[in-house]
């Protein structure tokens, strides 16, 4: 038994495709990858259980079966993809009712731990010489990062006063 090599490279292409759309910033384009990797996805399982037989039913004909288990994956992998695109086109009208456009934006907190690393800074709670040790008490509450903290809380005031305009 070999498998279709055709359908082996239309799962390739399709899940590949889905991959690098998936890694996009537009939402929209996500959800079309997460589409494309559903569907190559079911069409590896159907891949997979081989040559079709005959319907798997109990005493009904003589020979080879097909084995229902990968038509019940595919099955189930259709309504979960179903799922994932109703929430995914939900979230993508309502950002886009919000914002303007479907773009996902960069985290704050990301963006402040980038810049910190870009300053070569340690973690205020990381402590070479006691790594086993608790975390510092009030002390560490008291350091330089309170600005940036404070300068972040701020872009989230002013991203919201946009959204309410």
């Amino acid at each position: 038994m070999s498998p279709n090599l055709i359908l082996v490279i239309v799962v390739g292409v399709m899940v590949g495709s889905g991959v690098t759309l998936v890694l996009e910033r537009s939402l929209t384009r996500i959800l079309i990858g997460f589409v494309l990797i559903g569907n190559g996805l079911n069409v590896l399982f159907l891949v997979a259980s081989g040559p079709a037989g005959r319907a798997p039913l109990i005493g009904i004909g003589e020979g080879r079966m097909s084995d229902p288990l990968p038509q019940a994956m595919a099955l189930t992998a259709i309504v979960i993809t179903l799922g994932v695109t109703a929430f995914g086109l939900a979230l993508a009208y309502r950002a886009y009712q919000l914002t303007g456009t479907d773009d996902v934006q960069d985290d704050l907190e990301d963006d402040f731990i980038r810049r910190r690393a870009e300053r070569d800074e340690v973690s205020t709670t990381f402590d070479e010489a006691l790594p086993d040790e608790a975390m510092p008490d009030e002390d560490y509450l008291d350091n330089d990062d309170t600005l940036d903290v404070g300068v972040a809380a701020d872009a989230e005031t002013s991203v919201g006063e946009e959204n309410r305009r």
